[in-house]
């Protein structure tokens, strides 16, 4: 087992992008050096300075991912014309890297930069909130966003409310019931060592052995998948709801607990440390956690965490590398019952910074109004990218991934499956959330303001001792309870106590989903 010092000085980037909650990275915390609102003009659109004059609008998105040539020369020859006659705007995109994306947003937003609208994860809305990064948008919408408010209903907007207030439009409305639970695959290795399906983590753990014995030139699991993998271990659904990774609610026991205190948890860290200890696991899942989607990319990886779909987002990628991969996700313990949260949730938001706030609602409603706008965002004009076929995306060059991250505006009204999606598979996600619950906690937003001295104390402490244990890159026995130890002192139990404080205030005005 590696030494400690070693884990330690390691495991920040794992720990950065578990702490950021289900699927964002964003490991800032407190609210020191944020944007401060602008006087008293939250909720007031700017002015509309595109329409009537017929003068062209700027709107500026910050945005995740690298600039390509191909994405560039949609932007100015294909979108922004069209923005331009049909909305009087232009949209002008900032990229930031994956590793840098929300370190930067951070930093941006504090420093006033113009920005109109950026993208992050729903379960940090209320840490964002309490940064000053987004501004009150009822009004906006109200005024800019009747095509969108359309395919969005309100049980989707109510996602973005905090204290009555809509700050953030929560994007992919699409089934999610046990988002990031699965696990997506290599079905094609996965067939060729004899086994056809996944449930529990013992499949998993029999899949790398036998791939490793049967399928040598690959590098086995992509990623630790503790979620996944707490699925499989709980006793009941476990939903988080604080910041980043540090406090979960029961959905059956309707508590707050402390993550790493749980039997869960436990068992997921003795599980990665026994991957680590037969040698199916390599030091770079720890070491370079945030790499893990890239790694699975590369065509020589086993498995990675899935949501639903995911398969068929990443496969083009995967093939690049290995023309003949196929992916399938599977969730762990199937049997249990499955919730509807807001973790994996996507959101916009439009800062206090904004030029042109009134621009991006506009441009979000031109998106959303028709399905042949949402199609051109992603794939750009129909005939040149893709055709469509019998209701199917076919696209003129498999290899193809679009332009506009899909999943970032997904809508169950508009979304059409490209012709190498199956049957089954559209089966499947079209009812995947028909016998789903709907978590309590799917619209709370727990307000960190009261503990921030704790939760910066908790989330060191969680960084530097937990992380390397919940990835079983340290061993368990040893490093438990003098980890505790140190979180107990940093004061995990008030910041529970604060969780569950806010929780009962929350059920005794809205109740319980179930």
């Amino acid at each position: 087992m590696k030494k400690k010092v070693l884990a330690l000085l390691l495991s920040a980037a794992c720990a950065m992008s578990m702490l950021a909650g289900c699927g964002s990275g964003n490991a800032a915390t407190g609210d020191a050096g944020a944007a401060a609102p602008a006087g008293d003009t939250a909720g007031t659109p700017a002015a509309d300075t595109s329409a009537a004059s017929g003068d062209v609008s700027n709107v500026v998105i910050l945005y995740p991912g690298e600039e390509t040539d191909s994405m560039a020369n949609f932007i100015n020859n294909e979108l922004n014309p069209r923005l331009a006659e049909e909305v009087g705007i232009q949209v002008e995109l900032i990229y930031k890297g994956w590793d840098q994306y929300w370190e930067q947003k951070d930093i941006m937003l504090a420093a006033n930069q113009t920005i109109d609208l950026y993208w992050d994860g729903l379960p940090d809305l209320s840490s964002m909130v309490n940064k000053s990064q987004c501004q009150p948008l009822d009004d906006l919408i109200k005024e800019n966003c009747p095509d969108m408010l359309k395919v969005i209903p309100e049980s989707q907007l109510a996602g973005g409310v905090v204290d009555g207030v809509q700050y953030g439009i929560p994007s992919a409305y699409a089934p999610s019931s046990c988002m990031y639970q699965l696990v997506c695959v290599r079905s094609d290795i996965l067939e060729g060592v004899g086994m056809s399906d996944i449930k529990t983590a013992d499949d998993l753990k029999e899949f790398a052995t036998k791939a490793k014995e049967q399928y040598p030139e690959m590098n086995g699991p992509a990623d630790i998948i503790f979620k996944p993998l707490t699925r499989n271990f709980a006793d009941e659904q476990y939903t988080w709801c604080a910041y980043g990774d540090s406090v979960v609610y029961g959905e059956e026991t309707k508590k707050a607990y402390d993550y790493f205190e749980t039997e869960a948890f436990k068992k997921v860290a003795q599980f990665n440390q026994s991957m680590y200890a037969d040698g199916l696991y390599k030091d770079e899942l720890t070491t370079n956690y945030n790499e893990r989607d890239s790694r699975m990319q590369q065509g020589t990886y086993l498995w990675v965490e899935g949501s639903l779909g995911k398969e068929n987002e990443i496969i083009s990628s995967v093939r690049g590398n290995d023309p003949n991969a196929t992916l399938k996700s599977f969730l762990l313990n199937p049997d249990a019952d499955k919730y509807i949260t807001a973790c994996g949730g996507e959101v916009l938001c439009v800062p206090y910074s904004a030029a042109n706030p009134a621009g991006a609602m506009k441009f979000l409603n031109w998106l959303y109004k028709s399905q042949e706008n949402y199609l051109f965002c992603i794939y750009g004009p129909e005939g040149e990218n893709y055709d469509i076929v019998d209701d199917r995306i076919v696209l003129k060059d498999p290899g193809f991934e679009g332009y506009f991250y899909e999943w970032m505006f997904r809508n169950a009204n508009y979304t059409l499956f490209t012709s190498d999606v199956s049957d089954d598979f559209i089966k499947t996600y079209e009812a995947w959330d028909d016998n789903a619950k709907t978590s309590d906690v799917i619209a709370f937003h727990f307000d960190n303001s009261n503990v921030l001295e704790i939760e910066t104390a908790i989330t060191e402490v969680i960084n530097q001792r937990f992380t390397p244990i919940e990835c079983g890159y340290v061993d368990f026995d040893s490093n438990y309870d003098a980890a505790v130890a140190e979180l107990k002192a940093a004061g995990i139990d008030e910041y529970v106590a604060e969780v569950q404080k806010q929780l009962d205030e929350y059920f005794a005005e809205n109740g319980y989903q179930h």
